[in-house]
């Protein structure tokens, strides 16, 4: 039988020591460009989902109106809107059906009015 003395005890590491993982330049490299493809991928399954229909949607009836000098995008939507109508969505509305980035006109510009 054998005997174990406190000084022993004590002395001892009772926590196992696990060898430490490092990963080598290229082993980070490989972790990378594997989360950068699976980020890819699961992006590209979730983009492919389509949102467009078999039926033809139909246009909005609009009208075409020349910018003078001295016109405004609130001053053209103020004109468009109805009497009880909010402009800011006229605004909204019209810088999305003409694609634009601002509000800045430009004489001699084209414009499509909503006319609903």
């Amino acid at each position: 039988m054998s005997t174990m003395t406190i000084d022993e005890m004590m002395t001892s590491n009772p926590v196992p020591v696990r060898p430490q993982v490092r990963l080598t330049r290229r082993g980070r490299l490989v972790v990378f460009l594997g989360t950068l493809a699976i980020v890819l991928l699961l992006g590209v399954v979730w983009g492919t989902g389509s949102v467009a229909t078999e039926q033809a949607g139909t246009p909005e009836p609009t009208r075409v109106v020349m910018v003078v000098p001295g016109d405004t995008l609130y001053d053209l939507a103020a004109e468009a809107t109805p009497a009880d109508g909010d402009v800011a969505a006229m605004v909204e509305r019209i810088q999305r059906l003409n694609a634009l980035d601002s509000g800045m006109l430009v004489a001699g510009q084209e414009i499509r009015i909503p006319t609903d």
